[in-house]
């Protein structure tokens, strides 16, 4: 049985602004609609990245094999012209009848009993949000999910930086802009995305929010010591709040060794899965794959051998009902109870 799939993170909006065809088959990347199709792959949160001009690949660091030195904050205007684009560019493919940007749960529904990608549109960081004036425009045009940061700081929180291994708690907390933020979000019903925020950003948020925590594409930091993986206390607080993790496909985030090797088993995304759902109760757990956005193991290569992990966690025991809370069910639900329908 092959179950529709809504994932919590992936960067195919970047690939598509580098040239892709959304709606040709490729080899390259990992999401395309004819892929999408074959492995089930409903939808999900669609991320719009403002990169910055000096990233480079990771290499080899003295914290670890996934270093990645941080730049300044970007500029807010740069930001906003950059955001801009890449939203527009979601825009064309809705266009195109390729998904449906969702703006509320039934939206979602709607969208996949009709066979559409149901698209949210999310900012990976809220470099672009230069007022809470703004927020409330991105709102109006479809934004429901916002990360306060990517892995560098802007005015509202701190990111955590790749480091292996090491902890989260890498900085301050939240700004005086930040926790206004928060709360803002929590008036309007956008989704706060706590992956890539540090320890005590996260815990501001925890102590700020009304709505379930949410950590879109993050794993477990007892399994692989990153600081983009999670505390066991960060678990507890997200299973108390009623929200959910998705787990994260990137091998770095998933490896006991925080190694890049994408020959990595199967098996390795199967335990932080079991860890979590140990730890939190199954109704916390979903999938945030990072496609697109980060490397994979090789059997995970795209959307379309998604199959492949559910028939692992089959082998393990999971039943069906179980398996759909994790591949979509768990994601409709923190969806409804976040943006209030």
């Amino acid at each position: 049985m092959t179950l529709p799939v809504f994932d919590g993170h992936n960067d195919v909006v970047l690939r598509l602004d580098a040239g892709r065809d959304f709606f040709s088959e490729s080899d390259e990347g990992h999401i395309d609609l004819p892929r999408a199709q074959r492995g089930r792959f409903a939808g999900g949160l669609f991320a719009v990245f403002v990169s910055s001009p000096e990233l480079h690949e990771p290499a080899e660091g003295p914290s670890g094999p996934y270093a990645l030195p941080l730049s300044p904050p970007i500029d807010p205007d740069a930001a906003r012209a950059r955001a801009d684009h890449l939203v527009q560019i979601l825009f064309g493919v809705e266009a195109q009848g390729g998904l449906r940007i969702v703006r509320s749960a039934d939206d979602v529904t709607t969208a996949l009993d009709d066979g559409e990608l149901a698209a949210v549109l999310h900012f990976e960081g809220a470099d672009a949000i230069r007022d809470l004036a703004e927020l409330e425009r991105d709102y109006q045009r479809g934004l429901r999910s916002l990360g306060l940061v990517w892995s560098r700081a802007n005015r509202y929180a701190e990111g955590v930086p790749f480091r292996f291994p090491a902890s989260p708690d890498t900085g301050p907390g939240l700004t005086a802009e930040g926790r206004e933020l928060v709360r803002a979000c929590n008036r309007l019903g956008v989704l706060v995305d706590l992956s890539h925020l540090n320890l005590r950003g996260f815990f501001d948020v925890a102590e700020l929010s009304d709505a379930p925590l949410v950590a879109s594409h993050s794993n477990v930091h007892a399994l692989c010591a990153s600081t983009r993986n999670l505390l066991d206390e960060q678990l507890d607080a997200i299973a108390s709040s009623g929200g959910i993790v998705g787990v994260n496909f990137a091998v770095a985030f998933l490896r006991e060794d925080g190694g890049l090797e994408r020959d990595t088993p199967l098996d390795v995304v199967v335990q932080h899965i079991e860890y979590l759902v140990d730890r939190m109760g199954v109704e916390h757990v979903g999938l945030g794959s990072d496609f697109d956005g980060a490397a994979p193991p090789n059997e995970l290569g795209d959307v379309a051998a998604l199959p492949k992990l559910f028939d692992a966690l089959r082998a393990r025991g999971y039943d069906e009902a179980t398996l759909a809370k994790i591949a979509h069910g768990n994601w409709r639900r923190v969806l409804h109870e976040t943006w209030r329908d």
